[in-house]
């Protein structure tokens, strides 16, 4: 809500990622459901970014116990979104997810989350410091280690790489079609990919998305997302 009216909105930081460095024109899609008509829709798209957001998946999506009070939740996302990730990935349509929609991915395919996780015994703090500076807040805060033979270790220049962290939830239990790409130093899954995907289908917890274009490592993975989708384009337009 945006006073007394719903909306639908993206953060300009996504935008400008696809724009600028995965090379492709942004479009917003709304939290509207399967009244989009998700077939129709996949066969006009060429990739799909499922950004973050302030709300969490709701909990009883993926069996999980009831949400402490004031957490904020986006049914309508959560009805469009997570049916539609299963549909891309079999529809061959590149599927790219950043921290909410990193959770999202893993639920559509059958994973659970930790709602608090810097509650759970042998887990860091992932949270931000929200009194600080945007700067500070996206601002390198651990390592992530890539597994080997993974998409991520394929674009990295070593098998680790500097992440943010602002998140509060995290993977509980892996979807059972996934496959870890990164961990964090406490053990946390950071990033996975859909294992028998056709293309690019790929999430990460952290955001890639901050400040793009001076992050090489942030720039290759959505120039990686933004191919991905060209090839998806060039065998549509194939008579």
């Amino acid at each position: 809500m945006v006073g007394a009216h719903p909306f639908h909105m993206v953060g300009e930081k996504y935008a400008r990622a696809v724009l600028d460095a995965a090379g492709a024109a942004p479009l917003l899609i709304p939290s509207l459901a399967d009244e989009l008509g998700f077939d129709e829709l996949l066969q006009r798209l060429d990739g799909l970014l499922f950004t973050g957001s302030p709300s969490n998946v709701e909990p009883h999506r993926y069996a999980g116990p009831p949400s402490a009070p004031g957490t904020l939740h986006d049914p309508a996302r959560d009805a469009t979104t997570l049916p539609l990730i299963r549909k891309a990935v079999q529809a061959g349509v590149p599927v790219f997810g950043i921290c909410r929609g990193f959770q999202e991915m893993n639920v559509a395919f059958g994973g659970t989350l930790h709602q608090r996780l810097h509650e759970v015994p042998g887990h860091l703090d992932h949270r931000d410091d929200g009194t600080q500076p945007l700067e500070v807040q996206y601002g390198p805060a651990h390592d992530v280690t890539l597994e080997p033979g993974g998409v991520l270790r394929a674009l990295a220049p070593g098998d680790r790489i500097q992440v943010n962290s602002l998140h509060n939830q995290g993977i509980d239990r892996l979807g059972a079609e996934l496959a870890v790409e990164a961990r964090a130093p406490d053990g946390v899954i950071e990033a996975f990919r859909v294992r028998d995907a056709q293309r690019f289908a790929l999430a990460v917890q952290w955001h890639p998305e901050w400040q793009v274009m001076s992050n090489p490592f942030s720039r290759a993975l959505f120039a990686a997302f933004g191919q991905a989708s060209r090839e998806r384009a060039s065998v549509k337009e194939r008579p």
